[in-house]
């Protein structure tokens, strides 16, 4: 039986989204997963530092760099993993493109429409693989919850954090409430019609707290609460269509569905005047294969790579998921202007 070679990867940025990666290839390595992690490369000097003293790659002070040695011939890649901060996502994503490399990109996939474009034509242009870091899309829970949607009417979206002095350089928006606009977005698969959104600054010099309300063509509503200043961690989608309400919890990995019987009476009330509790209503708690979501996307990457299909998480839909974000940071721009907040 013939084995292929083990697909060599680096990884561009060691920060707290860099490192995740570097454990997860090395992770993979170990296992025999059939990928070799080469290379790394940071321009933060204390992090080369610490790179090098790990010893178990070759490690260079930039993605130029490390993209030079590939012009040169001095070293192999065929992968890279991307966790630059977002205003390099176009210009490192490109080169790396341009160096005949698949590329896993960190979301968001740019920092406008024009850059992130430009990404999906080069990569379609060049038969590369460009996989964006939405992360969520390899949720277990999301990813039993993704058969049973049947025409969704209404979601409700939380997610909240607590301060991290990471990620400072984009709002709240791009940042936090991307992951529920691109999940919503590939349930409801339908253009939005009306939007409004406010946000406010609270710790940094970007948006840190936001609502929004989407009405899509369908006459789906959502509405999306992300906070970057918050007390408690959640991240919860919930959403109701005909006859059926499911709520996911991102972090439990849980997917609670409640059946409503088409046909079912409305209840009688009792002699307090409450409605007895229906036995038209059918809670279950699906069965989910927990997993973690980062190891799940990171092989379904590599498997892109080997066979040449198209990532599950396409570039054209990182896109999309930008678009919104940005106009929703225009809604809440002039919202601002309008509320004299500014």
């Amino acid at each position: 039986m013939k084995h292929e070679p083990a697909l060599a990867v680096a990884v561009f940025g060691a920060g707290a989204f860099g490192r995740n990666h570097l454990r997860i290839y090395r992770q993979l390595e170990q296992s025999g997963f059939g990928v070799r992690l080469v290379a790394v490369a940071d321009t933060d000097p204390f992090a080369v530092e610490m790179l090098r003293q790990q010893g178990d790659c070759t490690v260079f002070s930039s993605p130029d760099a490390c993209l030079e040695a590939c012009r040169a011939g001095t070293l192999h890649l065929d992968a890279v993993s991307i966790c630059v901060p977002t205003s390099a996502h176009y210009s490192v994503a490109s080169q790396a493109l341009a160096q005949g490399l698949d590329v896993l990109l960190e979301k968001p996939i740019a920092v406008s429409l024009n850059e992130a474009d430009a990404l999906v034509g080069q990569a379609a242009d060049s038969g590369r693989i460009l996989q964006v870091g939405l992360l969520e899309r390899f949720n277990p829970a999301v990813t039993a919850a993704a058969p049973l949607v049947n025409g969704p009417m209404f979601f409700e979206a939380h997610r909240l954090s607590v301060f991290h002095r990471r990620a400072l350089d984009v709002d709240v928006v791009l940042d936090l409430m991307i992951h529920d606009l691109d999940i919503v977005l590939s349930f409801v698969q339908s253009p939005v019609r009306q939007l409004h959104a406010v946000g406010l600054r609270i710790l940094s010099n970007t948006v840190d707290i936001a609502n929004v309300r989407l009405e899509f063509a369908t006459g789906c509503v959502a509405n999306f609460t992300a906070s970057r200043v918050s007390t408690e961690t959640v991240r919860k989608l919930r959403f109701f269509q005909p006859h059926q309400y499911l709520s996911i919890d991102y972090a439990r990995q849980d997917l609670l569905v409640i059946e409503v019987a088409p046909n079912a009476p409305p209840p009688m009330a009792g002699h307090d005047g409450a409605p007895p509790p229906s036995a038209a209503l059918m809670p279950s708690k699906l069965a989910v294969q927990s997993g973690e979501p980062l190891l799940l996307e990171i092989q379904s990457f590599l498997e892109s790579v080997r066979t040449r299909k198209p990532p599950r998480v396409k570039p054209e839909e990182a896109r999309n998921a930008l678009a919104l974000a940005l106009e929703i940071n225009l809604a809440i721009q002039a919202h601002a202007e309008r509320a004299g907040l500014l």
